[in-house]
């Protein structure tokens, strides 16, 4: 099982949303979890998995991770080449370093050259940028090519935005 996680904020609270699905290349949500929390911290630059780490672990509380093969995170997993960690860093450790962990993030990263990737998929021009750890980059970067959808961003992890953001 595969799971992804997305957070939308809003009036001082956070909507997280986690999809599980079964196969990289699926197209149909085996599960979807969500969760709203009041009173998250406010973003700091440089700091942003202070806020938005929380909201992933509380939701982690109500999945069985016993099967999960990777997390798909929204964001970074390092921030530099000295592997500063990002938000897929500390989930990382925090789920003591048993599961791999895959950041997709939409928009580039200045200060990480060395542990990212950039993927182009369909016709896009901009392309995704993967960070991993637990995992090849490589590999990582093969798995989410290979997720469903022909366009930039893979079908799940554009409904999962949609969903974070919907009322």
């Amino acid at each position: 099982m595969i799971l992804a996680f997305d957070t939308y904020y809003f009036e001082q609270k956070a909507k997280t949303v986690c999809l599980e699905f079964a196969e990289w290349n699926e197209s149909k949500i085996y599960k979807i979890y969500t969760e709203i929390i009041d009173n998250v911290e406010e973003y700091i630059p440089g700091e942003f998995y202070k806020r938005e780490l929380p909201c992933i672990i509380s939701l982690l509380n109500q999945i069985d991770l016993k099967n999960v093969e990777a997390i798909i995170v929204d964001g970074f997993v390092y921030l530099d080449d000295e592997k500063k960690f990002g938000l897929g860093g500390y989930l990382y450790e925090k789920l003591n370093k048993e599961i791999p962990t895959i950041g997709v993030a939409k928009t580039n990263f200045a200060t990480i050259e060395k542990y990212k990737k950039p993927l182009f998929r369909g016709d896009s021009k901009k392309p995704l940028f993967i960070t991993s750890i637990g995992i090849k980059l490589e590999d990582a970067v093969k798995k989410i090519e290979s997720m469903e959808g022909k366009y930039r961003i893979p079908t799940l992890l554009k409904e999962l935005d949609r969903l974070t953001k919907e009322k």
